[in-house]
């Protein structure tokens, strides 16, 4: 999923690109991502490629100029590269000494000597929502993935059956928890009581994330058995990693190396709950704390400390540590561009005028409150590829009703948003193709396993939802 800061979502409400109706927009829509589809699935072009050209075809379409759709295209690809793309460079680094000073190893043996196959799926999805909870869902992705393809590799799982739950943990977390940014923005757009709707919000997840993790997983793994992909899963002792030995003399001990994973959630928790508690922007400690815990700075932070509590422990030297990160960085920077160009075509949507004509198309519509907010969320969801854009435009439009809502029914609305905006992530959401490269799967494979789950996540999230509102 495509997941922007606020500031980055200013930036989005521009004027369109084109003054196409929204018949042609729709049109313009489904040849943009058809276009991607077939030349992927067909014609077997790189992703990367298939992206741009399934832009430009977009804004061709719609009727934008050329230049324009250029713009609009690199404008996205900066934005969402700017944002994500140090973020997963510092957590492949730190996945890397956690892979090779046998850290990884450590917390795979550990979690495999107190769960058994059964209970494993649980305990992935118990360790994502956790760790989700205060992070992007980028971040969470490559703090996490060391683990989950080392769990899969070591316990002989399938990958889907580990994969799928911590997906969906992590998922559940960005789309119904403050303090993501969408449900935040959601909060204060409608006037919802913050602490409300984190109470109503676990209420809802609880459930979202058994069986769109541990449940669906079942299934997922039946219909794609596929396993961990060599490129992106660095052993101790494997030829990439230039060690002629089994793996390092020593390895860090499980203590120390789930504290190194785990301080750039703290940081970033440490900032959620200063923001939430203090409340001023101007505050000393707020600001303080607005630096120490930005995603940037937690993973930089807890990279360096690695190399000590994790290179260190397991007798690296200054350049076996530095040889390290030169290593981690390669294998990610096609990851990186697939996912710069899935927001490239993400903003070319929204600067077409998607959006906008999504929010236009629902106004007539005649149904509850709560359904109408995640039908919007969904329709915004399917047309942009973006969260937290659905987020904050089906709450920007929503606003006025939640006047006449109780508290409980008010945050209610913000969880129905949530939920909406996570329907169903395709080929013009930039999370998509970060799952997809990082599995290793095909697109048809990342459909039937990833999409599904959205799907999963989105249709259980607005039925608790709508159970809560009869009861409360």
């Amino acid at each position: 999923m495509t997941h922007l800061s606020v500031e980055m979502l200013a930036a989005d409400a521009t004027e369109p690109i084109t003054s196409a109706g929204h018949a042609q927009l729709g049109i313009a829509v489904l040849a943009g991502i058809a276009v991607i589809v077939l030349l992927i699935s067909r014609f077997k072009l790189h992703a990367f490629l298939s992206l741009i050209i399934g832009s430009l075809v977009l804004g061709a379409v719609a009727g934008a100029p050329l230049e324009a759709a250029i713009a609009s295209f690199s404008a996205g690809l900066g934005t969402t590269v700017a944002g994500t793309g140090v973020l997963i460079a510092l957590g492949a680094v730190l996945g890397k000494l956690l892979a090779d000073s046998g850290g990884a190893d450590q917390i795979v043996d550990t979690i495999l000597a107190k769960a058994s196959s059964r209970t494993m799926p649980w305990a992935m999805v118990l360790i994502a929502g956790i760790v989700g909870l205060p992070i992007f869902f980028e971040v969470g992705i490559v703090l996490l993935i060391p683990v989950v393809l080392l769990v899969a590799k070591r316990g002989n799982f399938s990958l889907m059956r580990i994969g799928i739950p911590a997906l969906a943990g992590l998922s559940v977390m960005h789309g119904l928890i403050p303090p993501h940014p969408g449900p935040l923005v959601a909060v204060d757009a409608v006037g919802a009581n913050l602490g409300i709707t984190l109470a109503l919000g676990v209420v809802v997840a609880v459930p979202t994330a058994i069986i769109a993790g541990p449940v669906f997983s079942r299934y997922a793994a039946r219909w794609v058995d596929i396993h961990p992909p060599e490129q992106m899963l660095h052993t101790p002792g494997d030829a990439a990693a230039g060690r002629t030995g089994d793996g390092p003399d020593e390895r860090p001990g499980f203590g120390i190396t789930v504290a190194t994973v785990l301080l750039p959630v703290v940081m970033m928790l440490a900032k959620a709950l200063v923001d939430i508690v203090v409340d001023d922007p101007e505050h000393t400690v707020q600001r303080v704390f607005d630096v120490v815990g930005s995603p940037l700075i937690a993973l930089l932070t807890a990279v360096i400390v690695a190399m000590f509590t994790l290179g260190r422990a397991a007798g690296f030297t200054r350049g076996r540590t530095a040889a390290t990160v030169e290593r981690s960085l390669a294998p990610i920077a096609g990851v990186l561009l697939i996912v710069g160009a899935g927001g490239g075509f993400k903003q070319t949507l929204v600067d077409a005028g998607v959006g906008q004509m999504i929010l236009d198309v629902s106004k007539g519509w005649h149904i509850s409150t709560l359904l109408l907010a995640w039908l919007i969320a969904v329709a915004i969801r399917l047309a942009t590829g973006s969260a937290t854009v659905a987020t904050i435009s089906a709450a920007g439009l929503l606003a006025p009703l939640a006047a006449e809502l109780s508290t409980t029914h008010g945050a209610l609305l913000v969880l129905a948003i949530g939920a909406g905006s996570l329907f169903f992530s395709h080929v013009n959401d930039a999370g998509f193709w970060l799952v997809k490269e990082y599995f290793g799967m095909n697109v048809g494979q990342t459909l039937k396993t990833w999409s599904v789950m959205e799907t999963l996540i989105s249709v259980v999230g607005i039925v608790c939802v709508l159970l809560l509102s009869l009861v409360l």
